[in-house]
C-alpha cells in the first residue's frame, strides 16, 4: 500500500464498499473506501471504544481521526438532543463520514477537515473521542491528548482507545501527566479504554 489513511488525499484508487453494524442497538449501515482506516469492517478498538464509552443525551462530543463516522455516529444517537462535531485530516475519510450521517439520517453533526484540532479551535466540549492514528507517530497522538484538555470544559473526559503494543502505557503515561483523573474503563483483547477527566 502506497500510501495510508494518515494523509489529507490518498491516493489509493477508489473501491467503494458498504455494510451494516450494530452499535449500541443502532443498526448503522456505512460507506467504506480505500485509503481510509479500517475499511472493511469496524476494527475492534473502535467497537470496545463505542460499547464502553459514556455520552449523555445533551453533551457536545468531538470525534478525533473520525474516519467514515463509526465511533461519532454512534455518539450523535446517544447525545440526541446535543452535538457532535467530528475531524479527520482525510478528506476521502470526511466525505464518506458527511454520506453516512446522511444515509442513517443522523443530523446532529458537523464533520469537518481538520489537521488534529486546527478547525475547532476555541470551541469547547464535555466529551473528546478518539481511537488515534497510531501510524501518525507518538508526537500527533500525544497532541491529541495535551491538546484536547484545552478543548474541554472543566470536568469534561477524554475517551481513548490503544493498543498496548502500540504504546498504551505512554499514552496512560502522557494522560496522566495531563489530566486530574484517569481510569482504565476495559481491557480487551490488547486493548486499553482509558477515559481521563479535567
Amino acid at each position: 500500500m502506497s500510501d495510508h489513511y494518515y494523509t489529507s488525499r490518498p491516493g489509493a484508487a477508489h473501491d467503494e464498499q458498504q455494510f451494516s453494524f450494530l452499535l449500541r442497538g443502532y443498526e448503522l449501515r456505512f460507506y467504506t473506501d480505500a485509503g481510509v482506516f479500517s475499511r472493511d469492517r469496524i476494527d475492534f478498538g473502535s467497537v470496545l471504544l463505542i460499547e464502553n464509552m459514556k455520552v449523555a443525551p445533551h453533551a457536545r462530543v468531538l470525534d478525533v481521526g473520525c474516519g467514515y463516522g463509526p465511533i461519532g455516529l454512534t455518539a450523535a444517537k446517544l447525545a440526541a438532543q446535543g452535538k457532535v462535531t467530528m475531524i479527520d485530516v482525510n478528506e476521502r475519510a470526511v466525505h464518506l463520514a458527511r454520506r453516512n450521517a446522511e444515509g442513517n439520517g443522523i443530523n446532529n453533526v458537523d464533520i469537518r477537515v481538520s489537521d488534529v484540532y486546527s478547525e475547532v479551535q476555541g470551541e469547547t466540549f464535555d466529551v473528546i473521542l478518539t481511537n488515534p492514528p497510531i501510524r501518525a507517530g507518538k508526537e500527533i497522538v500525544h497532541r491529541i491528548f495535551t491538546e484536547g484538555y484545552e478543548l474541554l470544559a472543566e470536568g469534561g473526559e477524554m475517551w481513548v482507545v490503544i493498543q498496548k503494543k502500540q504504546g498504551a502505557p505512554s499514552a496512560l503515561k502522557k494522560l496522566q501527566e495531563t489530566y486530574r483523573e484517569v481510569e482504565e474503563v476495559d481491557r480487551s483483547k490488547g486493548y486499553s479504554i482509558f477515559r481521563a477527566v479535567k
